[in-house]
């Protein structure tokens, strides 16, 4: 996608995306927001939505009320529509999610993770949460996302934020953060096919693959389960202790995945990429059954592990899928999708504000999270073109832990 830059300030703001005529954000905004019943929220969602594509650094609520209006009164009414306004968060996604599958999304639906750390103990939803990525315990709220690949562009279009049992089990803190009497603690295996079924409600592809890392998720056979007994194709990476039987093998004795895998000599793949490129990847694999599957039942379907071999010996993911007829190219091409998850979750905290919400509550955090989210598909498929706001005084920052 081409892009253009303007001014010395471009490079801090992002690159700017030339603006499709066939579809102004005025359209995009009464299309996605239609569902919102007063004008005054549709004015407001418009306002926000604009701002968080044309506000440079952090996306606080005052900065985006300065970059569309001069008039003080903006920055409580964007934040009353945020946190108070009533309008629903379903609506507005399953929205998104048409326009977006009405731009021929590829076949494969993934799952990624967020990582909103957060100071304090207030906001909802925080809890400890070991981040494997960086090796770090943080205080932080996780949500969960589907994204829809178009092209080499992921685009989010649902959200689940988790919730710990200190939350979903303290009437005070459930009250004050105004957290419906439906949501209860799920594990995150639960969230994910949650989202699974949410998206299979929404659109009508039932051969789509669920792409998810549950490496550190020790109860993933539930997860894998779900998946098969929902008929869904998935590549899902599996903790490195998962217990597989090699298929073909007479000994009836379990082996975690790690080991197995590492046995297996490497198979060299040329991957096919989203950006139509090709990668060239020696892949170990084995074709494996759970461990679960139990003598006198029938035997469970075949699954297909695999990993890439790292030369320098260091440990990669180890996927599971479902798709044992499909070549190792074609599942290792999927597996690579994951990348580009968290490459747009990156994208999203660094220039569409995912981080920087100032509110408390459960609504708010859903309605903020289908703002961002609005924004990001439309920067990325279609553009705008604006003038840059005045105030350029904080377009770099290292952004805090909040």
């Amino acid at each position: 996608m081409a892009t253009t830059q303007a001014g010395s300030s471009s490079a801090s703001r992002g690159p700017t995306y030339p603006i499709n005529s066939d579809l102004s954000l005025d359209r995009f905004s009464s299309t996605i927001f239609s569902s919102l019943r007063r004008t005054d929220q549709r004015k407001w969602a418009h306002a926000y939505l604009k701002a968080l594509l044309v506000t440079p650094g952090k996306k606080s609520v005052r900065r985006l009320a300065t970059a569309v209006s001069p008039d003080p009164s903006v920055v409580q009414s964007l934040r009353q529509f945020v946190s108070l306004s009533p309008w629903g968060f379903d609506e507005v996604m399953e929205e998104l999610t048409h326009w977006v599958t009405d731009r021929g999304p590829g076949p494969v639906w993934s799952i990624g993770r967020a990582i909103l750390p957060k100071r304090g103990d207030r906001s909802v939803g925080v809890h400890r949460h070991f981040d494997p990525a960086s090796g770090r315990t943080l205080n932080c709220q996780l949500g969960l996302g589907s994204f829809l690949c178009v092209g080499d562009v992921q685009l989010p279009v649902d959200w689940c934020l988790h919730l710990s049992t200190t939350w979903t089990q303290d009437p005070v803190r459930r009250w004050e953060a105004r957290i419906p009497d439906c949501e209860q603690y799920r594990p995150l295996w639960s969230d994910t096919l949650r989202l699974v079924d949410r998206l299979s409600a929404r659109t009508n592809s039932p051969s789509s693959v669920v792409l998810v890392d549950m490496s550190d998720e020790p109860d993933v056979g539930y997860l894998l389960h779900g998946l098969a007994k929902r008929r869904r194709e998935f590549v899902v990476a599996v903790p490195p202790h998962l217990a597989a039987l090699p298929v073909g093998e007479a000994s009836s004795a379990p082996v975690d995945a790690r080991t197995l895998i590492s046995a297996q000599s490497p198979e060299t793949a040329v991957l096919p990429l989203a950006s139509k490129e090709r990668r060239v990847a020696n892949l170990q694999t084995s074709l494996v059954r759970l461990a679960g599957d139990t003598p006198g039942h029938p035997p469970g379907p075949p699954y297909r592990l695999f990993t890439e071999a790292d030369p320098a010996g260091a440990p990669r993911p180890l996927w599971l899928t479902s798709l044992a007829h499909r070549t190792l190219a074609e599942v290792g091409a999927i597996a690579t999708l994951h990348a580009g998850t968290a490459n747009a979750l990156a994208s999203m905290e660094r220039d569409f504000g995912l981080l920087d919400f100032e509110g408390r509550s459960f609504p708010g955090w859903y309605h903020h999270m289908a703002l961002v989210s609005a924004a990001y598909a439309f920067r990325h498929l279609h553009g705008l073109s604006a003038d840059p706001p005045h105030d350029t005084a904080q377009q770099t920052r290292t952004r805090p832990a909040r």
